[in-house]
Parts: C-alpha cells; sequence; structure tokens
C-alpha cells in the first residue's frame, strides 16, 4: 500500500488549495465506484442514494433534512468534464489567490462562496414561476459557484495582474474572469439554469469578500473560527512540553533577520506586481514598521 501511504503524506504536506482539489477527486471517485456498481448490479438506487445524499435539492422540504448538502455540495461532481474544468480554474485562480492571501481567505473563499451559490439555487427555485414544476426534482451538484467566488475574488483583489496565453499573449486577469463569468452564467441561461444562479451566487459573494477586505474587514472570519473550532475537536491533544528558551546566538539573530528582509522583498514584489492596495492589513503594518526602523 506504497500509493496510499504517499496520498496520505502528500494530503498531510499539501497546502489547502491542493487540500480542496483532493477533496473534490476523492468525491468524484466515490461517485465513480458507485456509478459502476450501479451498473454492475443493474440497480440505479445505488448511484441514486449517494446523490440524493451529497447534493443539496432545490426542495426547502427535504434540505430540512438534509442541511448538510449545503456543503457536501460544492465537492461532488458526476462527469469528468465538470470536475476536470472546476479543478483547473480553481488551480490557476488559487494559485494567485495565496500569492497575495493566506491560506484562510482561500478556504473562507471557497466554502462561503458555494455556500451562497446554493442559497441564491434554492431561493430561485422556490421564488421564480419558471421553475415551479421543477422544484420537487431539482438537484444541483459541483464546485462551480465556489470556483467562481475565488475567481472572481481574485480579479477584484488584483485586477491588473497579466496572465499570458498561448497564441493570444498578456491579458489583465481581470478580463479573464469576467469572460469566464459571462460565458458560464449567462450563455444558453434556460440550459442549466439552476447551476448557472449558483455561479452567480458564488460571483456576488467574492465579489463582496473582496470589497469588504480592500476596507479592511474579513467578512470571513468569523466562519475561519468555526472551521477552526470543529478542526480542533478532532485534533489529538498536545502533550505538554516544557522548553528553556536558549542566549540568542550570532547565528540565530542573522537568520530571524534574514528571514525578515525576505519577507520584505515578497513585499515589494507584490507591490510591483499588485501595486500597494494589493497588501493585506498585516503587510502593510510590517512594511509601515520596517521604513521605521530605517528612519
Amino acid at each position: 500500500m506504497n500509493i496510499w501511504n504517499d496520498i496520505k503524506k502528500n494530503f498531510s504536506t499539501a497546502n489547502t488549495l491542493t487540500r480542496l482539489i483532493y477533496f473534490n477527486v476523492f468525491v468524484f471517485l466515490v461517485f465513480l465506484i458507485f456509478a459502476i456498481l450501479s451498473f454492475l448490479f443493474d440497480n440505479p438506487d445505488i448511484e441514486s442514494t449517494l446523490l440524493d445524499l451529497l447534493a443539496i435539492p432545490a426542495s426547502l422540504n427535504k434540505f430540512l433534512v438534509r442541511p448538510w448538502t449545503l456543503v457536501t455540495y460544492m465537492f461532488t461532481h458526476k462527469d469528468i468534464w465538470h470536475i476536470l474544468f472546476n479543478m483547473l480554474w480553481l488551480f490557476w485562480f488559487g494559485k494567485i489567490f495565496l500569492e497575495y492571501l493566506d491560506q484562510r481567505k482561500l478556504v473562507a473563499v471557497y466554502l462561503l462562496g458555494g455556500i451562497s451559490g446554493a442559497i441564491v439555487y434554492v431561493a430561485s427555485f422556490n421564488i421564480f414561476p419558471a421553475f415551479t414544476g421543477m422544484v420537487s426534482d431539482s438537484v444541483a451538484i459541483g464546485a462551480s459557484a465556489s470556483v467562481m467566488a475565488v475567481v472572481i475574488a481574485t480579479a477584484v483583489y488584483v485586477p491588473d495582474y497579466a496572465i499570458v496565453f498561448f497564441l493570444i499573449g498578456r491579458i489583465r486577469i481581470k478580463y479573464v474572469a469576467l469572460a469566464i463569468f459571462i460565458l458560464t452564467s449567462f450563455m444558453d441561461f434556460s440550459v442549466n439554469s439552476g447551476g448557472k444562479l449558483a455561479h452567480i451566487g458564488g460571483a456576488i459573494f467574492g465579489f463582496l469578500y473582496m470589497l469588504n477586505l480592500r476596507k479592511g474587514r474579513d467578512i470571513g472570519k468569523g466562519f475561519n473560527k468555526i472551521i477552526d473550532f470543529f478542526a480542533t475537536l478532532f485534533k489529538p491533544g498536545k502533550k505538554l512540553k516544557v522548553s528553556y528558551k536558549k542566549p540568542v546566538t550570532d547565528y540565530d539573530y542573522n537568520k530571524v533577520k534574514a528571514d525578515r528582509q525576505a519577507r520584505i522583498n515578497q513585499i515589494l514584489d507584490k507591490i510591483s506586481k499588485g501595486g500597494y492596495d494589493s497588501l493585506t492589513k498585516e503587510e502593510k503594518e510590517l512594511l509601515f514598521s520596517e521604513s521605521q526602523k530605517k528612519n
């Protein structure tokens, strides 16, 4: 079982972006196994049971008995092309996101963007007359709303970040994000309208999240605290360890100084790419404190 051990090791050392992709791929493989079993036993209920367990229903009555689907739906895919494009967009835009912001914010945008998409989807199906006859049977799956939240959030935070496309050249990320949003959320709206409504919900959250973050307000901070609380419930307790602080040597002092300078250089690099406004509040404070020292 070396392969399984390698997967566990890679997962434990991976960053949040990679883990989100792993979760999506894992659920997709589980769904694939259920689909194969459903075919072999000539029993469609095997696959449909898993779908009912993970997909978010448009019906409020069904949702009330399956509230966990508000989260599980955004990790669930049945079609290979669906998960492939979602994970590619998540990887590309997620990497840019993490160049400027931390992993906790990426988790908040992904999850809250998916939740926002689900709320828009369920609300729309219960409000608009066009969906009256579909509410009882309609369900939604896929990470599209979450990915759209990451795409729009990244474009709002660093709108002038340039992406190089083969045979096209450099294009600013705000135009790429706008094209993705229009093509996936408005074109042929009557086809998969539930998914497109979820895209819009995710995009709205990503936009609002970054507008608030630019003003110094992290609207996902409370959500991160909830995640931390539940995460600590499943972590083994740490043993108390007594340590004694050693005197700082020249080597230690120089290492700390070099690490701080490397951090300053990263911040200056971010300014050159996305401007001063692309910095987080902590980065601005660190840059300010460094300038005070030199003065």
